[in-house]
């Protein structure tokens, strides 16, 4: 495995690390409830999944 002959200097490591962008996850609307989703996620609020029952929601005592 190659390793590096010199090492990096810290304005070439914290110039590679200012450039990360941060990018806020893609939201879409549950068909079943109007909740805010997350793609390819079940909705939190009624269990669904692409229009079909996934995961089973208690109700609230």
């Amino acid at each position: 495995m190659p390793n590096p002959k010199h090492r990096f200097s810290k304005a070439r490591t914290a110039s590679r690390r200012a450039n990360f962008k941060s990018v806020a996850p893609t939201l879409s609307t549950c068909s079943g409830c109007g909740a805010s989703v997350e793609y390819h996620h079940v909705c939190p609020e009624c269990g669904s999944y692409r229009g079909k029952q996934a995961v089973e929601k208690n109700a609230a005592v």
